[in-house]
């Protein structure tokens, strides 16, 4: 059976210009640069100020400072066939400029260094041996396969297969055992090795063969489980050796490079640089605050767009077509203005949201003392700026701000409270700044438990159970106390 209602409903939906601005929130400054290059890419009606190409000599940028040439058509030719987006553009063309840019900021340049990689190394020092063609070929797949921190992680008996299916080679895991131990004669010294225990021992075995060396290839070669688990009393009463003679061995062996393929890729490899989105300045006890900028290019609508508006509103004869044209230079203008307008939103977003957590942290920003850090949520940020949690979250993550003590991703100062004997609100990051130093000045022959922790801490006022200590040191990527145990 069917039937007609009358209903009411209330949605609540993103405009496309929230939702841009929602995306470019979340993107960091060295992002952003891609993301605007993409933009004036896609839409022809977006410049960049800066591009020689899109500036004509002829155009007098005076002008558009002090009006819009669109809203003075409107109002000059009433007639105008567009008039409702007309009225809605009432915008100075000052206003669709994006300077990004400013005469105090600094221009830092990063230098950078190129040379040989590390499997190019390897394989200049395959010729500095005498073998045959066919050997030099097993040698240079087994080069291949080794990855950048040196270790060899493929197995011979599918490299021979390998071999025999790619290149016609037939060989066996005799001949490639051969090359393997040719190519772990190569520099840096352990390289090629299959695990950890065979890259100690080849280097071990280069090195002047002193009794304490001796001893540390035993100790490798027997007892490496033992070591691992730094178990130094089993291995002392099974080699019947003092305590000195085990540290003269362990000296040798904390001499050694576990990642070799490291030593030589260093200089080559590209380094990975954190490109701050704020910058933090103190001065004279006072806090600066300048976003980075420096990257991003100037933003301006197309003047051409402009002008093809002009020479349709000139035209008192419009075609199918020229309707057409009209309404796809109408969207690539608003298109425009919306991202320009987008960039300039997120710009302030960012800048009163760092702006209020300076104030909130403010004792710490200025002594970079972790024992000054406040308690802090996205909560509390978010009341102070008026936003919304979700926008504090998107500003938080993935951001970098620079400081006179180093240079820390944003959502690292936003931590949870913990309440002290005296009633007190601290954050988890000053109990776990404490905890940090603690282990720090620790006997390194007597290392603290986690009982231990805590009774120290409960000494302190801070009511921790161990539970607690223990999550706080896996977060803090310490082992326990018996693998933090030194001779």
């Amino acid at each position: 059976m069917l039937s007609q209602k009358l209903q009411q409903k209330l949605l609540q939906r993103l405009s496309p210009q929230q939702i841009l601005l929602m995306k470019l929130l979340q993107i960091p400054s060295i992002a952003l640069e891609q993301r605007i290059k993409q933009e004036i890419e896609e839409n022809p009606a977006l410049e960049d100020a800066n591009d020689p190409e899109d500036f004509n000599e002829g155009d007098d940028m005076s002008s558009e400072v002090e009006s819009d040439p669109v809203d003075e058509l409107e109002r000059e030719r009433q007639d105008f066939d567009i008039t409702d987006y007309l009225d809605d553009d009432d915008i100075p063309a000052y206003r669709l400029n994006a300077g990004n840019t400013s005469s105090d900021d600094e221009h830092r340049e990063v230098p950078y260094a190129s040379g040989a990689s590390f499997h190019e190394i390897l394989i200049s020092q395959l010729g500095l041996r005498v073998l045959t063609e066919k050997q030099i070929k097993i040698a240079t797949y087994i080069i291949g396969n080794i990855d950048d921190s040196g270790y060899l992680n493929r197995e011979l008996t599918a490299m021979v297969d390998d071999l025999a299916f790619t290149q016609n080679i037939m060989t066996d895991v005799d001949e490639l055992n051969d090359m393997l131990r040719v190519v772990q004669e190569f520099d840096p010294s352990g390289v090629g090795a299959r695990d950890l225990k065979e890259c100690l021992i080849i280097q071990l075995k280069r090195k002047e063969q002193t009794p304490s060396v001796q001893l540390a290839i035993e100790l490798v070669d027997e007892f490496f489980d033992e070591l691992t688990k730094k178990h130094y009393d089993k291995i002392t009463k099974k080699l019947k050796i003092s305590d000195d003679d085990l540290r003269d061995a362990m000296n040798e062996i904390l001499k050694l490079n576990p990642k070799p393929g490291n030593s030589l890729d260093e200089g080559v490899k590209s380094s990975q640089y954190i490109m701050p989105d704020f910058f933090v300045y103190s001065r004279d006890e006072e806090l600066e605050l300048q976003i980075n900028s420096r990257n991003m290019p100037e933003l301006r609508l197309s003047r051409n767009y402009v002008d093809m508006l002009e020479t349709y509103a000139e035209n008192k004869s419009k075609t199918n077509s020229q309707r057409e044209a009209v309404m796809f230079i109408k969207q690539k203008i608003d298109s425009a203005k919306w991202f320009i307008d987008a960039i300039k939103q997120r710009q302030n977003t960012l800048y009163v949201t760092m702006q209020a957590i300076l104030d909130y942290q403010r004792e710490y920003f200025l002594t970079g003392d972790e024992t000054k850090l406040k308690p802090m949520i996205l909560k509390d940020i978010a009341e102070m700026v008026g936003l919304d949690i979700s926008t504090i979250s998107r500003v938080a993550n993935s951001k970098y701000v620079q400081t006179p003590f180093g240079t820390f991703l944003l959502k690292s100062f936003f931590s949870e409270s913990m309440q002290t004997d005296s009633g007190e609100e601290v954050s988890t990051r000053e109990i776990k700044k404490i905890l940090t130093d603690c282990i720090a000045a620790e006997e390194k022959g007597k290392p603290l438990t986690d009982e231990q922790l805590t009774d120290i801490l409960k000494e302190k006022g801070y009511n921790i159970a161990r539970r607690t200590i223990a999550k706080y040191r896996e977060q803090l990527n310490i082992p326990v106390a018996r693998l933090r145990k030194e001779l």
